[in-house]
């Protein structure tokens, strides 16, 4: 009688995102750039060894206006604000289970959407907080080990007597390493979908990037998630989790 291991895998999403204050500017070249600009009288900026003060005199009907309908700052860089949402997904249990003798694959996957106003775009990162960042217990899935240290495989593949787990982003701004030019990643424009496989590390892995505001539809990036162990590998039994960080910054 033949004898099966199965072994659940979970992906627990964290999330870590807010509100971010950043720079925009009116008018730049590749010497300067002017942040805010007013017409009025007087003002202008002061400073010193301990402060800098920008001011201005002269302006009427300044202050915040607000209804039910909407929230005016009127006056002075009054607006030198921008903000940034994150959606927080579900955990993942991935399926099917694994046979610990007979090996298979287990996938699933998370959607993070990215809202933000920031006219220089947002930058998304993902980091896994263990190495191997799939585990249970004493045991665990090796992280992928890409052909290329650092560059995404546009095709999975794993030894027969191994067990991995890895991951990649599809959407409309995943960043560049993650694109293809149909056989190699970091190379082209396209977003083939089921390509482009990377390691999770425990430091910050660029997922998404624009330079542009989505406000106010903003932009889903899915991260697919891919277990397998080999038809030669044997598996302990268990229930395997990676704790997986998001992070989504104004540019």
């Amino acid at each position: 009688m033949k004898k099966y291991l199965l072994i659940t895998l979970i992906i627990s999403c964290l999330l870590m995102a807010g509100v971010y204050s950043v720079k925009a500017y009116v008018a730049s070249s590749t010497n300067y750039r002017i942040q805010s600009d007013s017409i009025n009288i007087g003002g202008g900026l002061g400073t010193t060894t301990n402060y800098a003060m920008q001011d201005t005199v002269g302006e009427i009907a300044t202050g915040v206006s607000s209804s039910t309908l909407y929230k005016l700052k009127a006056g002075y860089q009054q607006m030198q604000e921008i903000y940034i949402a994150v959606s927080a997904p579900s955990d993942v249990n991935m399926s099917p289970a694994i046979g610990g003798i007979t090996g298979g694959t287990g996938n699933g996957q998370a959607v993070w959407t990215v809202i933000t106003d920031d006219p220089a775009g947002y930058s998304m990162s993902i980091q896994a907080s263990t190495t191997p960042a799939l585990q249970s217990g004493a045991n665990s899935f090796a992280d992928y080990t890409p052909v290329a240290s650092g560059v995404p495989d546009y095709a999975w593949g794993i030894a027969a007597t191994d067990s991995e787990f890895g991951f990649t982003p599809e959407g409309n701004d995943i960043a560049p390493k993650f694109k293809n030019s149909g056989t190699t990643c970091n190379i082209g424009s396209s977003d083939a979908p089921d390509a482009c496989w990377l390691n999770f590390l425990t430091i910050a892995t660029t997922i998404a990037q624009t330079t542009a505001a989505n406000h106010p539809s903003g932009t889903a990036t899915t991260v697919k998630f891919k277990a397998q162990s080999g038809a030669s590998h044997v598996q302990e039994a268990g229930t395997y989790t990676a704790k997986v960080s998001v992070t989504a910054v104004g540019l």
